[in-house]
């Protein structure tokens, strides 16, 4: 019997081995087409995995990732114990979740609307306008911002004072600083984040609408009963991939618009981890607080994709 076995897994090896063969003689020219990407993920996001271990090292650039000693879980410990850890988590935390809150149903919300519009030449219009944002520098947003907000002679502020009201220092205020970057923010993403909303609604069949207006349903109720549901998949798919990156608070804009005075609602773990591992350069402390905030995104994406998976049947995986 032994035999037989060793001689079928032999011929089913074979077979496999053949199949390979013919898959790449058959699809060469599209595995050519896509090297560059597999090359470019590999070389600049797995292979650097492994600096990782700096995390668990008193990393020294002179002794190199290898040589340094170790340091177990000394860093994940002086962070937890020090007297920031509590702001910075609950200030990224915050900023991440009125992002998601107020700024994930605006692209939804607009894409219904927009597919609305009866006038084609007005609709590409207004999605031209909507999509500009998203390609203007996060410096230039971040120096509009402080320009429109200045107390003396920013436009917010001069609009404020013709009304009666007295200017406000929005930049240097902490309890505006998450309106700030909650408001720019959507601002600056809805048109783009539309796009995909747009896509699916495209990809509803119209026989549904007909069969609709036959009925005699009205634009809310199609609205309700079939577009929303046709675009439910992309938005839990889309919702899923936020919750991934809940941890990730757009460090750029913050870098830009905070300051000492704003620490207390501003200050998020990305700039911490930036003045403490680049410019005070202990870089194995840093990378143990990126490694942790990782993690929490990692936990949070597996969570509400098994969740979504137990609720519907759409999840990543």
């Amino acid at each position: 019997m032994e035999p037989g076995v060793e001689v079928k897994a032999g011929g089913g090896a074979n077979s496999l081995l053949t199949r390979t063969r013919k898959a790449f003689g058959r699809d060469k020219y599209l595995l050519l087409l896509i090297s560059p990407v597999i090359v470019y993920y590999l070389v600049f996001h797995y292979f650097p995995m492994y600096g990782i271990v700096i995390a668990f090292k008193n990393f020294r650039p002179v002794d190199g990732i290898l040589g340094s000693g170790w340091a177990g879980f000394k860093y994940f410990q002086q962070f937890f114990d020090s007297v920031y850890f509590w702001r910075l988590l609950r200030n990224t935390v915050l900023l991440s979740l009125y992002s998601l809150i107020w700024g994930f149903p605006v692209p939804i919300v607009f894409a219904l609307l927009l597919n609305e519009l009866r006038s084609r030449y007005f609709k590409r219009i207004v999605q031209t306008i909507s999509y500009l944002p998203h390609f203007i520098s996060i410096v230039v947003i971040a120096g509009i911002i402080v320009t429109f907000t200045h107390p003396v002679d920013g436009i917010v502020n001069i609009l404020l004072t013709r009304l009666g009201f007295e200017p406000i220092g929005f930049i240097t205020e902490p309890g505006w600083f998450r309106t700030l970057f909650v408001s720019s923010g959507i601002w600056q993403q809805f048109g783009w984040g539309s796009i995909i909303y747009l896509a699916a609604i495209a990809g509803i069949n119209p026989q549904l609408y007909e069969a609709a207006d036959i009925d005699g349903a009205r634009r809310r109720h199609k609205i309700m009963f079939i577009t929303l549901p046709g675009i439910l998949p992309t938005i839990v798919i889309l919702f899923i991939l936020s919750m991934g990156n809940l941890m990730d608070v757009g460090f750029e804009k913050v870098l830009l618009l905070y300051s000492p005075a704003t620490y207390e609602t501003a200050d998020v773990i990305g700039t911490f981890v930036y003045r403490r591992g680049i410019i005070n350069a202990d870089f194995s402390f840093a990378a143990a607080i990126n490694l942790f905030n990782n993690m929490i995104n990692i936990v949070l994406l597996v969570t509400v994709n098994q969740i979504s998976r137990r609720l519907s049947d759409s999840s990543l995986w």
